[in-house]
C-alpha cells in the first residue's frame, strides 16, 4: 500500500466510533421498504454489498421516526414501532460479521413530506410553502403543500419521536450508532433556516434560537440512550429543494451552529456540501469542513460531498475530517475501499443503474454483487 492510500485505509477509534478504515457509505434514500415502512431483502442486499466491499461504516437512508408527520417518501423505512425495528436486527448482526457497523439515520421530513401513509397534510415551523416541486425520483408530483405551523405540543411530539426511534434503533434493531438528520431541508433544518422559520416564540429568531431544537433533540436522545452508541447529527447548507442555499450569517452562523451542537454532546458531526472542498461562503477560503473542525474541535468530523477519489478523500482528511462518506462513488463502486487498496481506478457513476425512481435495478444489484 502506498503512502497516498494508507491514511484512507487506516483504522479509526475515537468517540465510540471504531471502524477499520476512513471510508464510509453516505445515507441515500432508496425507497425499497414496504408501503408501511418494513425493510425488505432488496434493501438488505443493497447495503450488504458495501460491507463485503470493505467500507468501514454504513449509514442508512433516512428512517422515519413516528406514525405522525415524519414520513417523507413512499416506501421509506421506519423505526416508528417495535415491529419495524425488529426487522433490522438480523441484518445488523450480519453487517457486523462482515466488519462493518451500521448507523441509523433518523429523519423527520416536515414540510418536505411528499408521501405519508399516516397523515394527509404536512407540518413545519411556519406556513412557508417549500421551494420547487416534489421529486419525481421519489414518486412526488406537483408543488409541495403549504405546511401547517407546528404547535408546541407537536414540536414536543416530534422531539419525543427522535428519542423513541433512537431507543428502538439501539435496543431492538442493534444499530451501532445514531445519526440525527438535521440537514438537506428536512424538519430540523427547516427550524434552523431563517427563510422557513418565521416563528416569534422560543423556536424562532436569531441563529442561536433556531438551532436550539436541534440541540434539544441531541440532548434528549443522549439522555435516553446514554453512552451505548455514538450519537451525531448531519448538517448542510443546501437543501434537496434549494440546492444553492447558504447561511446568511456566513462564518458567524457556522460558529454558533457547530459550537452549539458540540456543546449539546454530539460524538460526531456529519457535514455535507455539493463539493466539500469548496469555500463555504463567498469571499472566504475555508470549506464547511474546515469551519466545523475549527468550531467543534473535539468531535469526530465526517465529510461528504463529491469525495469519491483517493485524492479528494485524502485532501478532506487533511482539512480536518476524520472520516469521509461517499454517495455516487459508492453506488458505482460498492467495493471502493478494495479498489483503492489495490490501486485500481474507481468506476464512473452511471445514473442508468437507477430506475426512473431512486431504487437500483435488480439486475444491476446482481451485477454489482461483491464476493
Amino acid at each position: 500500500m502506498n503512502d497516498a492510500i494508507s491514511p484512507l485505509l487506516s483504522p479509526y477509534n475515537h468517540n465510540g466510533i471504531a471502524v477499520r478504515n476512513r471510508i464510509a457509505v453516505a445515507p441515500m434514500t432508496r425507497i425499497t421498504a414496504t408501503e408501511y415502512g418494513h425493510p425488505t431483502q432488496t434493501m438488505f442486499d443493497y447495503y450488504k454489498r458495501f460491507a463485503k466491499g470493505g467500507f468501514g461504516l454504513v449509514t442508512t437512508e433516512g428512517i422515519y421516526i413516528d406514525k405522525a408527520f415524519s414520513q417523507g417518501y413512499r416506501f421509506q423505512p421506519g423505526l416508528a414501532d417495535d415491529v419495524q425495528a425488529k426487522a433490522w436486527s438480523t441484518f445488523n448482526r450480519e453487517m457486523q460479521a462482515y466488519g462493518t457497523p451500521v448507523f441509523a439515520q433518523l429523519m423527520h421530513a416536515g414540510a418536505l413530506s411528499q408521501g405519508n401513509v399516516y397523515r394527509s397534510h404536512t407540518v413545519g415551523p411556519s406556513a412557508v410553502r417549500p421551494k420547487g416541486e416534489q421529486m419525481k425520483f421519489y414518486f412526488g408530483q406537483g408543488l409541495y403543500a403549504e405546511p401547517k405551523p407546528m404547535t408546541n405540543a407537536e414540536i414536543d411530539e416530534a422531539l419525543q419521536g427522535f428519542v423513541d426511534a433512537a431507543r428502538r434503533a439501539v435496543n431492538i434493531a442493534g444499530f451501532k450508532g445514531v445519526e440525527i438528520h438535521g440537514a438537506n431541508g428536512y424538519l430540523l433544518d427547516q427550524f434552523l433556516t431563517a427563510g422557513t422559520n418565521r416563528r416569534t416564540d422560543r423556536w424562532g429568531g436569531d441563529t442561536k434560537a433556531r438551532v436550539q431544537l436541534l440541540a434539544d433533540v441531541v440532548k434528549a436522545v443522549r439522555l435516553n440512550i446514554g453512552d451505548a452508541v455514538p450519537v451525531g447529527i448531519r448538517i448542510s447548507q443546501g437543501k434537496v429543494n434549494d440546492f444553492d442555499s447558504k447561511w446568511s450569517g456566513g462564518e458567524a452562523d457556522a460558529e454558533v451552529i457547530f459550537g452549539t451542537l458540540a456543546d449539546a454532546g454530539i460524538d460526531f458531526l456529519h457535514v455535507t456540501e455539493f463539493e466539500a472542498w469548496q469555500p463555504a461562503f463567498e469571499g472566504s477560503r475555508d470549506s464547511l469542513v474546515s469551519l466545523a473542525r475549527r468550531y467543534a474541535p473535539k468531535v469526530t468530523l465526517i465529510a461528504n460531498g463529491g469525495l469519491h477519489t483517493a485524492e479528494r478523500i485524502k485532501n478532506a482528511l487533511a482539512s480536518g475530517a476524520d472520516l469521509v462518506t461517499v454517495g455516487r462513488g459508492a453506488l458505482a463502486n460498492p467495493d471502493l475501499p478494495k479498489l483503492l487498496e489495490s490501486q485500481r481506478e474507481p468506476r464512473i457513476f452511471d445514473s442508468s443503474i437507477l430506475h426512473p425512481i431512486a431504487s437500483i435495478k435488480p439486475e444491476e444489484l446482481a451485477m454489482q454483487t461483491v464476493a
